[in-house]
């Protein structure tokens, strides 16, 4: 199978092309970056060619492209690869709007081809067990959720808001909203938000807490933050408690780690030695392409996860319950 990747902007870019490496029957042939010094960098790292107009690279023979860009150059990226008739694999979040995440969904399912969101938290063996418990009944009727995912602060092009869409409540909501829509196989109708600037001098939000209801009236509460400072032992954390009528299940998909000490800027890391999440994404992705089946994680549920995020700014600024 032949795999094209469209920017390096995304830090996931280079994870991604990482697990394309790994996969015997795959080979990257060729990077689409407007940015050329990291364009060119990255192809030499890769063995691949660089090209730095996207319709040159959009004409290549291949199967599938992943796009790591900007967040607001998804929709742009999107529907020219699916005209090009490209399977897609792209970054979240799926958009910024709602409106150009219908659009790109659209044009995927006009030219018939694959769009599959990245969610590699999906993918974590801890967070798979837990669905598998959930779905065997282990926890009986789940009553409530209670999530994290507080991380550093990326800068760059991340606290622009006209190139990310929002700060952390937008990069750090998406993740566990699908998550739990995953666990539940409900949707959420309400919700509730308080969103500000707490810990860096920037212009856009890097924490926010989330109350959430679901439509069969199971509660969440969301905490989404840049709130890790550069020295902490590893890069933040991603955790969800399930609340059951049987029983209540924690998992956190970092927690699988060494503790290191040495001297240094960092005198404590905190090493990872579980599954690689990332690579569990590529590999599906691959496989939903070969298998010509329905992508794990669909362009809705990017849409799904967006619409909470977005609707969270919405009630956090005019201070009430929004209700999708």
């Amino acid at each position: 199978m032949k795999i094209g990747m469209m920017s390096f902007a995304h830090m996931h870019a280079y994870s991604y092309a990482d697990s394309l490496m790994k996969i015997p029957n795959v080979e990257l042939v060729g990077i689409f970056d407007d940015e050329i010094e990291r364009g060119q960098e990255v192809a030499k790292k890769y063995h691949t060619k660089h090209f730095t107009d996207q319709n040159n690279f959009l004409e290549i023979e291949m199967d599938a492209v992943i796009i790591c860009s900007e967040n607001n150059r998804h929709k742009d990226m999107v529907l020219h690869a699916a005209k090009a008739k490209k399977h897609i694999l792209c970054e979240k979040p799926i958009a910024t709007t709602i409106e150009d995440a219908r659009e790109m969904i659209e044009a995927c399912e006009e030219h018939g081809v694959t769009l599959q969101i990245a969610f590699p938290v999906r993918f974590s063996t801890p967070i798979q067990q837990l669905k598998e418990m959930i779905d065997a009944g282990e926890l009986g009727e789940i009553l409530a959720f209670r999530t994290t995912n507080r991380g550093q602060n990326p800068g760059g092009w991340f606290i622009d808001k006209e190139q990310s869409g929002g700060g952390a409540v937008l990069d750090h909501t998406v993740h566990m909203v699908d998550i739990m829509r995953w666990y539940l196989g409900k949707e959420i109708t309400e919700v509730d938000a308080i969103i500000d600037s707490y810990f860096h001098n920037i212009d856009l939000d890097d924490a926010g807490i989330l109350t959430l209801e679901f439509e069969n009236g199971v509660i969440a509460s969301h905490d989404a933050s840049w709130s890790r400072f550069a020295e902490y032992p590893m890069w933040g954390d991603v955790t969800i408690e399930v609340i059951g009528s049987k029983q209540t299940v924690k998992v956190d998909a970092f927690k699988e780690h060494v503790r290191m000490f040495a001297s240094g800027a960092k005198s404590l890391s905190h090493v990872f030695y579980g599954n690689d999440m990332d690579f569990g994404l590529i590999k599906d992705f691959v496989e939903c392409i070969e298998q010509e089946r329905e992508p794990s994680i669909t362009g809705y549920d990017g849409l799904k996860a967006l619409e909470v995020a977005l609707a969270a700014y919405q009630s956090s600024k005019l201070k009430t319950t929004v209700k999708l």
